[in-house]
């Protein structure tokens, strides 16, 4: 049998195979776009029948729901790998982490906030999968409120403004609009001035 991308993925296991047909449906998204997506073309991509791809999700419907748990599990695992023992400090390098995530998946990020895929909508299983970085964050938000370094406000409400601020500079940032001129610098004070806002006083 010829050395190909899925063959290479299939003597190391399913979850390799998984991750090689995620990762050319995403490459093949984001440079050709959705129209190019056909389980035929991400077949070609990486070396296999097309059968084995139905086998494994079903369709094109279930590669693109893979695709969206694929970025939101990776953001999960890149903010659950923050350490710091300041409070603070871990939230904003959670924000940096959320940053760096995104730059290095633009087209699963593109598929779990965009929906480039017409049609595509997650199932309610999947949406509530997405759930899971955001409790990371209300987790080191209330971790600030409870170190006293945030007034007492909802946990969840802190998280959701943060992760707002973050994804807008994100999304300007990877759009290449205003917002990637001197994006480090953008960035920083975005965190700076949003964590700010909620200081105890």
């Amino acid at each position: 049998m010829p050395e190909t991308p899925y063959w290479r993925a299939y003597v190391t296991g399913r979850d390799a195979q998984r991750r090689v047909v995620l990762d050319a449906a995403s490459s093949i998204l984001q440079t050709e776009g959705p129209d190019a997506l056909t389980m035929r073309r991400i077949a070609g991509e990486i070396g296999c029948s097309t059968s084995v791809l139905y086998t494994m999700f079903g369709g094109k419907a279930g590669v693109a729901e893979a695709l969206w748990l694929e970025g939101f599990e990776r953001l999960r695992m890149a903010l659950g790998a923050v350490e710091d023992d300041d409070p603070l400090g871990r939230l904003v390098a959670m924000g940096r982490a959320y940053r760096a995530n995104a730059l290095a998946n633009p087209a699963y990020y593109s598929v779990m906030f965009a929906r480039p895929i017409p049609g595509f909508e997650p199932s309610p299983e999947a949406y509530s999968e997405s759930l899971r970085p955001l409790q990371l964050l209300f987790d080191a938000a209330a971790d600030c409120m409870a170190a006293g370094v945030f007034r007492r406000v909802d946990a969840a409400h802190v998280a959701r403004v943060l992760w707002a601020a973050a994804h807008g500079a994100v999304s300007l940032e990877l759009a290449g609009y205003e917002g990637a001129v001197d994006a480090d610098s953008c960035f920083e004070d975005l965190l700076a001035g949003a964590a700010a806002w909620f200081f105890a006083r």
